[in-house]
């Protein structure tokens, strides 16, 4: 499983790039592989606001509907639209193609509480 050495990520398996002053959003390669073949997800409106550890859209696959949760505050100001007709990019590049949305954070302080790539395969083994 790759696990990209310069991204941050939550315990609700998704990853953030620092790109300048927004940041970019995705689901994990161990997230996409646990669902299964996406067929749909969903994401907010641009200009949405969301919140640190609340849902901000779901990915929905074979198996199950998967919250995602926002593993920062700020303020949506791009949407990954491609993924509206093909969310097979989930399971095909999760951290290329299948970037969910980027943020204007609200809090940069919240990015520390996030895990680096080795604090997230501590956890991922766990599960």
């Amino acid at each position: 499983m790759s696990l990209p050495k310069d991204l941050l990520y939550s315990e609700e398996h998704e990853w953030v790039k620092k790109e300048g002053d927004k940041v970019r959003i995705g689901i994990t390669d161990f997230a996409q592989d646990e669902l299964g073949d996406i067929v749909f997800v969903e994401l907010p409106e641009e200009g949405d606001e969301v919140e640190v550890d609340e849902p901000f859209g779901s990915v929905e696959s074979v198996k199950t509907v998967s919250e995602l949760y926002a593993p920062i505050s700020g303020k949506v100001v791009e949407i990954n639209e491609e993924l509206e007709d093909s969310p097979e990019f989930v399971n095909e590049s999760p951290y290329e193609k299948a970037w969910m949305v980027v943020l204007e954070p609200s809090d940069d302080s919240e990015l520390d509480k996030l895990l680096s790539a080795e604090q997230y395969e501590d956890v991922i083994k766990e599960d």
